[in-house]
């Protein structure tokens, strides 16, 4: 069980730590944000604590040194400069180091104890443990002023642990001992839902806490004690003091009054014990309506706040989201299951055709459409905004551009496009490679652009917005765009182009995506090795996916890759060739049009079928993939758009649209040219879908073969 609670403790840390990195970077423009400002503080205090509560007393030691600085900042005694970014930059990637040691084991503490002495520069004052101490003592903080008196506030809290706290290594009491060292507390423990001792389970906690605090530190300091168990516990924070909302003079609630609005008591109970004429608490523990506990706690909090005031009004209280973590394995499951469902419904919509049966039909259709609706469904839950890819990006921007001496910002839009988690993942290495390019090959030398009458930074941006059942990336720069003679002529060194070929702009800028093709004069940290935009080219190939290239000389560099939103199940066309079937990714498909034997002999061989007008290229794919059968006298071309070209695809016959369950190709079949993968149709037979993109490229290099 501790190691399942150490497992999500790594999870949940690094999603804080990418957290605080985009807070950092967005803090960096906006200095002044005290919402950044306490997203900072509270990712490192749950990175603390919780690493505490498990046993990750190095990543504990370590963040409190951080987070004392950021409670400075935000308490206005303090203010954020570059300096304290880059510590902070620092520290979360030292907290990332220390997260990935095996916990137990000896880390290296030189960048850590490094991180610590410029902390130390910037707040000399401050009385830090010394380097290497894993003691966590308490935050210190500079004596209380009048001002800080004034603003003192009480606060009701009930504290509720969830039964199993104590497994998931959380200690409660250390919980309350954070809430002690916020300000002045009066503790009361609840024991009234033990249960009987033939019923009690020793693992679980069944004691809750009523807890009264004064402090000025407010609302959102208490949240933060509890901020990694909010989601699993009860807790009730209610300000019920405050100089603003009770006059001094006027004392306190009565008993009666406490133990109803905190729920404890009915007004009925209540108005029922009062006509006994007796003391109230007395009265109430005679009669069995509250347990001795609960008035003691009543009787607590009345006698605490008659002695304090204060001047707070009631912060508004953040509801936390409804949500429910997952491991990414079952949602994989659950896509995999989801698409042998569809693989079963179409065999059962084929069955009850070839039927007749009309009740037998109206079920198969019934089914279907609950198929459609669970697929989509499915699908939606592995939707994650692109943004969450995005953010990284702005950290790689500012350490390269200072590594290379440039001034340049990123901007984004579109961060709220969605995509299937598995394509963000793999989306992630291409988009890397693409934006240290622009960095290093596309934007200018500060000197250099102010020569060329530009702002001296640079400006990198990266987008995304849906396109049909795809999504389109763009990463734009404004620097000095690509040297087409320079890439022509490095391309006809490696013999890659033949020296009196003409070629477009578009195949010319191709050629940069080619293994080993690289313009830079010499080897660095960040180029020159000519491996980048290759692994960029594999990558969308992977996801079958498409790249284009637009560039104007002295004015930037756009690249665009079209990504498919999924790659689980894909809307397709589905053609027969022989007795063979094929499937073509409906997305690209434009229409389909009939291709007679009066037709190709017209075209004389060429393979060009004239379109209203229009003369498109065509591949017959029968014999592309050498099938022997019978040709039909009337043949169908599907006609496509394959990176901006129309070109159309010769079958036999168009059965038509289908879902695809996409699966993946033995190793046999992995380097088959012009097939993606592969479907199970509905009466079991195997379909093989292909890759028009490539079937395009292979047939275009053959032509050039032969010419």
């Amino acid at each position: 069980m501790m190691e399942e609670a150490i497992a999500t403790y790594r999870e949940e840390a690094g999603e804080l730590l990418a957290e605080l990195e985009t807070s950092l970077l967005d803090l960096e423009e906006t200095p002044d944000d005290n919402d950044l400002i306490n997203r900072v503080f509270r990712a490192m205090h749950t990175i603390k604590g919780s690493g505490a509560m498990f046993g990750f007393d190095e990543i504990a030691s370590f963040t409190h040194e951080v987070e004392t600085v950021f409670d400075l900042v935000r308490n206005g005694k303090m203010t954020v400069t570059k300096r304290l970014l880059d510590l902070t930059l620092k520290s979360r990637d030292h907290i990332s180091y220390l997260l990935s040691c095996p916990l137990g084991e000896a880390v290296d503490r030189s960048d850590g104890d490094e991180i610590i002495t410029g902390l130390r520069q910037l707040v000399p004052q401050m009385d830090l443990p010394q380097k290497g101490s894993s003691e966590i003592p308490a935050i210190n903080l500079p004596g209380l002023s009048e001002d800080d008196l004034a603003n003192e506030t009480t606060w009701r809290i009930r504290f509720r642990p969830a039964p199993n706290i104590l497994m998931c290594g959380t200690n409660p009491i250390s919980l309350i001992n954070e809430l002690r060292a916020l300000g002045t507390a009066h503790v009361v423990a609840q024991f009234d839902e033990i249960p009987q001792l033939n019923e009690l389970v020793p693992e679980n906690c069944y004691i809750y806490w009523d807890i009264i605090l004064t402090t000025t530190r407010g609302e959102d300091a208490i949240r933060d004690v509890f901020i990694f168990v909010e989601d699993d516990c009860d807790i009730k924070i209610e300000l019920i003091d405050s100089s603003g909302l009770i006059d001094r003079e006027q004392g306190y609630k009565k008993l009666g009054d406490i133990l109803v609005e905190r729920g404890d008591l009915s007004p009925v109970e209540m108005q029922k014990v009062l006509m006994l004429q007796k003391r109230f608490g007395e009265l109430l523990v005679e009669q069995g309506v509250v347990s001795p506990e609960k008035v003691q706690s009543a009787l607590v909090e009345q006698q605490h706040v008659k002695g304090v005031r204060k001047e707070r009004s009631e912060a508004p209280q953040v509801e936390s989201a409804a949500s429910i973590r997952v491991p990414a394995e079952r949602l994989d499951q659950l896509i995999n299951l989801v698409g042998e469902m569809v693989t079963v419904q179409a065999h059962l919509s084929q069955v009850s055709m070839a039927g007749g049966d009309a009740t037998f039909i109206a079920i198969s259709e019934e089914v279907e459409r609950l198929t459609n609706e669970l697929r989509d469904t499915a699908l939606n839950i592995r939707m994650l905004p692109i943004g969450s890819t995005f953010s990284k990006f702005k950290r790689l921007v500012r350490d390269l551009s200072q590594e290379l001496g440039k001034q340049i910002e990123m901007e984004t839009f579109g961060a709220e496009t969605e995509l299937d988690k598995t394509v963000i993942e793999k989306l992630n290495d291409p988009l890397v490679h693409i934006i240290r390019n622009c960095i290093d090959h596309g934007i200018e030398m500060p000197e250099a652009r102010r020569a060329t009458g530009k702002a001296s930074h640079g400006t990198v941006y990266l987008g995304a917005e849906h396109s049909g059942d795809s999504v389109l990336v763009t990463i734009r720069d404004d620097g000095g765009g690509l040297d087409r003679d320079r890439i022509r002529a490095k391309a006809v060194e490696r013999g890659l182009l033949s020296a009196t070929a003409e070629v477009s702009d578009k195949e010319i800028y191709a050629q940069i995506f080619a293994p080993g093709f690289s313009t830079a004069e010499k080897v660095t940290s960040v180029s020159g090795r000519g491996v980048g935009m290759d692994v960029v080219k594999r990558g969308i190939d992977s996801l079958r996916g498409s790249i284009g290239v637009d560039s104007i000389r002295g004015a930037g560099t756009t690249i665009t890759l079209k990504i498919p939103l999924t790659l689980a199940i894909i809307d397709s066309l589905l053609v027969k060739i022989g007795k063979d079937h094929f499937v073509l990714p409906l997305a690209a498909v434009e229409e389909c049009v009939e291709l007679t034997a009066e037709d190709v002999k017209n075209s004389h061989g060429r393979n060009l079928a004239n379109v209203r007008g229009a003369i498109i290229p065509y591949i017959p794919l029968r014999e592309h993939f050498r099938i022997t059968d019978q040709r039909p006298e009337i043949e169908q071309i599907v006609i496509a758009d394959i990176h901006g070209t129309k070109v159309g695809f010769v079958v036999d016959h168009v059965v038509g649209e289908h879902q695809t369950v996409i699966k993946s190709l033995g190793k046999m079949y992995r380097d088959v040219k012009g097939v993606s993968g592969a479907t199970i149709l509905g009466d079991g037979t195997v379909a093989l879908i292909l890759d028009m993109g490539v079937l395009l490229q292979a047939v275009e290099k053959l032509e050039k073969d032969i010419m």
